[in-house]
């Protein structure tokens, strides 16, 4: 949770700069453009793709189904590695739209 709180506030930096001027914007972008900053852009992303699909289990939840154990695992697994998935799918089609292998 604190993380997402973090990444949002990063999130709201690079706005206000695209809303300033090309120049703060390109200054706040080489910020993210370094090896830290992919890595925390990573690690938003991967915190909200994990908290969206906790959100998804517990709306099954709130459905009255997937209470049984196997389920409830087999949920709770399934938003962790699809969570990582997903992640990895955003940050290569990423990387290739850049160029980059």
């Amino acid at each position: 949770g604190a993380a997402l709180y973090f990444g949002t506030l990063l999130l709201a930096w690079w706005l206000i700069a695209a809303a300033t001027s090309p120049a703060y914007f390109d200054y706040v972008s080489s910020w993210f453009a370094t090896w830290y900053g992919q890595a925390v852009l990573i690690g938003y992303t991967w915190a909200l793709l994990h908290h969206m699909l906790g959100g998804i289990r517990h709306f099954i939840w709130d459905t009255g189904h997937g209470y049984d154990l196997r389920t409830i695992d087999l949920l709770s697994w399934g938003g962790g590695v699809l969570s990582l998935v997903i992640t990895a799918l955003i940050w290569f089609t990423v990387a290739f739209a850049r160029g980059g292998a």
